[in-house]
């Protein structure tokens, strides 16, 4: 393709000779003199003179690259449209796999695709284009919307409601049981049944391994377009607004109440019955304990404000030193004490 009709294609200011041809993306580090790539964040503007890339897209206000460049206000979502463009994924077989077992009452919309060894249970109701990669499974009286992908070993569980344009990774579990158990007067414990549902409304992405428990009655519902990192775990009776962003490890209690807009870093943990409210960002592994106001970033564990958490962290590492200072003064002002009982 060429330069310059890629930047029709991504909306950007071209600075350079539009003939220039690019055949691939690729980071800044790997990018070869065909291939395009981008820097979003001014902290990696000192790896541009050594990059060997055809072009690169950057910010309006970015320094001049001595390369080709394409100029966007969003120079990372720029390069997300651009992969598309080179990219394909392996195509799709029409159709349902002879090894799929699809019940009677189950009801697929049209152009799916149902791979080898999928079960769709009783009752299923799914919207059109869905593709199913081997081994899926869909447990009975699911309702799920219009484009729907699951990859391989996703499962679906009983009753769960899901939206239009959901993409569920591989291993990930939609509905599983809460972690719901009585205690007994002798010690043991007795099995809640986990009657409640799973809602993902539209847009909803859940990575690979990630855990979305239903509760004991009631729902967990994930707002729309909201994202779920790899090995996520979001208790049961949770609910999540639009938009959100949880990172891998993220592990939320259950009966969580998150907002709108909020960013949950890697191995973040939140204890259960909290209130997150719209636009917080806490850190990775911060160890969330109480609600936390709108608009909030924090960090440590338990959580406080970042700038706060920053500064202590720099005094943690001077504690050695300080240590000592004290104990030299402490030793100091002994010394000093007998020398003035001697007088």
């Amino acid at each position: 393709m060429k330069l310059g009709d890629l930047a029709g294609e991504l909306n950007c200011e071209l600075r350079g000779p539009p003939e220039t041809e690019i055949d691939g993306v690729a980071g800044i580090e790997e990018a070869t003199a065909t291939q395009l790539t981008f820097v979003s964040n001014p902290k990696y503007y000192s790896k541009i003179p050594s990059t060997r890339a055809g072009a690169i897209v950057v910010s309006r206000d970015a320094p001049d690259t001595g390369l080709p460049t394409l100029l966007s206000d969003n120079p990372y979502l720029a390069f997300a449209r651009a992969i598309p463009l080179f990219y394909r994924p392996p195509s799709v077989t029409p159709g349902i796999h002879p090894t799929a077992i699809i019940a009677e009452t189950a009801q697929l919309g049209e152009n799916h695709s149902i791979g080898a060894h999928a079960v769709i249970g009783d009752g299923v109701r799914m919207g059109r284009n869905a593709v199913i990669y081997p081994n899926v499974v869909i447990y009975p009286h699911t309702r799920i919307g219009d484009d729907f992908v699951a990859h391989s070993n996703a499962v679906v569980r009983e009753h769960c409601r899901l939206g239009h344009r959901i993409i569920l990774q591989n291993g990930a579990v939609i509905g599983g049981d809460g972690f719901g158990f009585a205690p007994r007067a002798d010690g043991s414990y007795f099995k809640m049944v986990q009657s409640g549902v799973v809602i993902l409304e539209d847009d909803v992405e859940v990575g690979a391994n990630a855990c979305i428990d239903r509760g004991t009655v009631g729902q967990t519902r994930i707002g729309k377009g909201t994202k779920v990192d790899n090995l996520v775990q979001i208790g049961h009776g949770s609910t999540l607004g639009s938009h959100n962003i949880l990172a891998s490890q993220t592990g939320l209690a259950g009966t969580t109440t998150i907002g709108n807009h909020v960013t949950l870093a890697g191995q973040v943990g939140v204890a259960g019955h909290l209130k997150i409210g719209d636009r917080v960002v806490a850190t990775a592994q911060t160890g969330i304990g109480r609600d936390v106001a709108p608009g909030s970033v924090v960090s440590g564990s338990p959580e406080m404000d970042t700038t706060l958490w920053k500064r202590n962290y720099i005094l943690m590492h001077r504690f050695p030193e300080l240590v000592k200072t004290v104990k030299r003064l402490q030793k100091e002002l002994a010394e000093l004490r007998k020398s003035l009982i001697g007088r």
